[in-house]
């Protein structure tokens, strides 16, 4: 069995590696099927078995890295570059894609808000909703009660809101 794990370690290390690889880059850049969020992290929680297991095989080497300085450098300089993800954005409590942030402030909005923002009266904005099959209750409610009331994700919205013209 030994043998076996040895034998198949470092490939699918490999392997899993590059569909982590592939699928955060689509990730990153928003690009590809939403399949791969799931994958991405599914694998990439699989991945950690292979890792083990080479770094079981190559033990020895492995240890060596840990007697020189590109180690030791390597290892700060991901610490902080991590780092950098925890610190607080303004209004929030972590770091982040301030994209995100903004989008949830674009969800909570009203439509009376949101309107004036596309050159729009509320009574239009709220036809445009209307004909895109999320009519709202009033100009006082929020975007995503509204896609929510009619079914609708938050995602929906946004692409709706990204479909209108200024």
């Amino acid at each position: 069995m030994s043998k076996l794990f040895s034998k198949y370690a470092t490939p699918f290390t490999t392997g899993l590696f590059l569909v982590s690889l592939i699928s955060g880059i689509a990730l990153f850049f928003h690009v590809g099927p939403s399949a791969f969020h799931g994958m991405h992290e599914w694998l990439s929680m699989v991945l950690i078995l292979p890792f083990v297991l080479h770094v079981w095989k190559n033990w020895r080497p492995f240890v060596s890295y840990f007697k020189r300085l590109p180690m030791l450098i390597a290892l700060v300089v991901s610490l902080a570059a991590s780092a950098i993800f925890f610190m607080p954005s303004e209004g929030e409590g972590g770091g982040g894609n301030p994209l995100v942030g903004i989008m949830r402030k674009v969800q909570a909005a009203q439509v009376s808000v949101i309107a004036p923002l596309y050159g729009l009266e509320p009574a239009e904005l709220t036809a445009k909703l209307s004909d895109a099959g999320m009519p709202p209750a009033s100009v006082d409610q929020s975007m995503a009660e509204i896609a929510s009331s009619n079914g609708k994700s938050d995602r929906d919205m946004l692409s709706f809101l990204s479909s209108l013209k200024r």
